[in-house]
């Protein structure tokens, strides 16, 4: 056999917050699930994301400690409709509250791009190609 990619697991300080965040970006995640030490759900596709508090992950690893030196622990993106989105999803979260990285810019890559930071301090990009795609 060989082994397949299935999950994406992320440690959180606050799992209710964290769970918040990503709800606000389009995630089905249950309200039931902010007091669990682990949480998961499927994504479109297949793929997984999960999440254990900081405790949870101490349980079986306690020395176990966060990055340290201004880097963050994972970087996630999230694919918007159109450079319009990217701009609205930003504002909106950076209005209420969450912490926005870098501003909305259009990248030379194509791309209108923007960078937030969820309550544990990893990078999550919004992005949407500049012009529509051919195929």
């Amino acid at each position: 056999m060989t082994p397949r990619f299935d999950l994406i697991g992320l440690v959180v300080d606050d799992m209710a917050a964290t769970l918040a965040f990503y709800r606000r970006l389009g995630l089905d995640i249950p309200a039931t699930a902010d007091g669990e030490p682990h949480v998961e759900v499927e994504l479109p596709g297949g793929l997984r994301i999960a999440w254990d508090t900081v405790a949870t992950v101490k349980s079986f690893a306690p020395d176990w400690t966060p990055p340290s030196g201004g880097g963050h622990r994972v970087g996630l993106a999230f694919r918007c409709a159109d450079p319009a989105e990217v701009d609205a999803v930003y504002a909106e979260l950076t209005r209420d509250g969450y912490v926005g990285h870098k501003a909305p810019w259009d990248a030379f890559w194509g791309q209108r791009y923007a960078v937030l930071h969820d309550p544990d301090g990893n990078a999550v990009d919004l992005f949407a190609a500049l012009a529509p795609s051919d195929s």
